[in-house]
């Protein structure tokens, strides 16, 4: 490619004008560049670069910064030819562009978003995502109400005489996310794939509901009732804070990770720990171990974005299986391969294997609800 293509290849991408195949390969580029980036020796001018391509990319790598990102971007047209990054002609991306909007019209799979089923004490189950706005349910002195954004609420009537605590589950399916407010106050966004068991009203000495799968809790706090989170063989302790727990049967360990207060996690064997903010507690086999984390990576699910920062495609894989409701077959030559970046929750599934694929450089095949990776 020489130079003048390359520059208008930018133009296009910045114009909004680029097709699917050389917007998701500009983007994949930045990711693996960056990792080269050191020669570098060119010193280009960087606000205005910055404000040509900083609002146009929605896939970041984080183990760089924005300005090595203005460097490379700004270097690209003295590099493109002698470094060989970009490897391919117009007529490459014009020919992979015609064949990637064909699949694109006939695999598309689209994102998840507010799906889930209620169970309640009496055993009727509701569709919430069938289920109109309002009132849903009325248990005992309990209100079930759900909201336009998807969010369930139950109010307790101040008034109420129920001692006997009622328990209600909720379940997202895969390709599912939901909210719920807890009759303390406490908020829970439940992941896809999740079961969450609670009570409809806080009685007795304690606050404890069941997790299985991946939920983030905001807690009410209550010095006189400890707020309980039962996952798997530990169990979590708390006054009042905010903590992501991911729990899913598939994964190997528990994680938890704190991103304000403090928390008890103790396992089943009788091993316990207290976290702080920006500690992650890794449970595997009973033991526990203690790791630092970007908090906001860990819960940027819960505002609709992937954001991995060098975790291996296998779990990943599984991650996107769960979101987007599909079975993924990960070859073992490439499982254990790191992958870091932002990818937005609200892509379909081509989008996002696109821009991974030209990363990493692994194929996929797509058949029904079942993709495959290999290298």
């Amino acid at each position: 490619m020489t130079e003048q293509e390359a520059k208008e290849l930018l133009k296009k991408y910045e114009n909004g004008l680029s097709s699917r195949e050389e917007k998701a390969f500009i983007e994949s580029w930045y990711l693996d560049l960056s990792t080269q980036a050191e020669d570098l020796k060119t010193e280009p001018d960087y606000t205005f670069w910055d404000q040509r391509i900083k609002r146009n990319l929605p896939v970041q790598e984080h183990s760089g910064t924005w300005k090595l990102w203005i460097r490379i971007a700004a270097a690209v047209v003295f590099i493109v030819a002698g470094a060989g990054l970009f490897f391919y002609t117009t007529d490459y991306f014009k020919t992979r562009s015609e064949q990637s909007d064909l699949n694109y019209v006939q695999n598309e799979i689209k994102p998840g978003g507010n799906r889930a089923y209620l169970t309640l004490a009496n055993g009727k189950k509701l569709s919430l995502t069938d289920a109109g706005n309002g009132e849903l349910a009325k248990e005992a002195d309990v209100e079930i109400t759900k909201t336009s954004d998807g969010q369930l609420i139950y109010r307790v009537n101040k008034d109420s005489k129920q001692e006997k605590p009622l328990i209600n589950t909720i379940e997202t399916p895969k390709g599912g996310q939901y909210q719920i407010l807890l009759p303390d106050g406490t908020k829970v966004w439940l992941n896809s794939a999740t079961t969450f068991s609670y009570p409809t009203k806080f009685t007795g000495a304690e606050r404890r509901v069941e997790l299985k799968g991946e939920g983030y809790f905001e807690v009410a706090h209550d010095k006189s009732k400890p707020f309980r989170v039962v996952s798997k063989n530990q169990t979590i302790e708390v006054l009042g804070t905010h903590f992501n727990v991911n729990s899913y049967s598939d994964e190997e360990n528990i994680k938890t990770t704190l991103v304000e207060g403090q928390v008890k996690v103790k396992t089943g064997n009788g091993n316990s720990v207290v976290i702080n903010p920006g500690d992650q507690a890794v449970v595997e086999k009973g033991e526990i171990k203690i790791l630092k984390v970007n908090t906001d990576d860990v819960i940027a699910w819960i505002n609709n974005t992937f954001v991995f920062n060098h975790e291996e495609l296998g779990s990943i894989m599984k991650e996107i299986s769960r979101w987007y409701d599909i079975e993924v077959v990960c070859s073992p030559e490439i499982s254990k391969r790191p992958f870091s970046g932002t990818i937005s929750r609200q892509k379909g599934i081509l989008d996002v294997l696109e821009v991974m694929s030209l990363t990493q450089s692994f194929h996929y095949k797509i058949e029904g609800r079942r993709i495959s990776v290999m290298p």
